[in-house]
């Protein structure tokens, strides 16, 4: 495996989604994952550049491992997870009764009322 395909793969992971995610964002056939993985061939520079798009890095850090470019992968790591926990949120928010939701909204405003330390209790 080589230093490229590493640095795609632990961005990927972290993400948690799976070469075909990135093959299906960027237009990119399946097989150009595939021979890459298997050292077969790499990416050529427009290719990698959407892939590098793709996860939230950088065709430099991608190809070169340079890591000033750290602090943006951390970056969209922290974007990804907060889409997939909203995601979540709305979905778990849409599956409860209209009782639960108004329990959960009046419980909301009890906490930021608290918070705000106006709670007399």
């Amino acid at each position: 495996m080589n230093d490229a395909y590493a640095r795609y793969c632990s961005i990927r992971d972290l993400l948690g989604i799976k070469d075909a995610e990135v093959a299906k964002k960027t237009g990119i056939g399946k097989s150009t994952f595939s021979d890459w993985k298997s050292g077969r061939s790499t990416p050529k520079e427009e290719k990698m550049r959407k892939i590098a798009a793709a996860i939230g890095s950088t065709y430099d850090f991608l190809t070169t491992g340079k890591n000033d470019v750290i602090e943006e992968i951390e970056m969209s790591v922290q974007l990804h997870s907060k889409e997939l926990f909203e995601k979540e949120m709305i979905r778990m928010f849409n599956d409860l009764s209209p009782e639960q939701k108004k329990e959960l909204l009046d419980y909301a405003q009890w906490l930021q009322h608290k918070d705000s330390g106006k709670d007399q209790k």
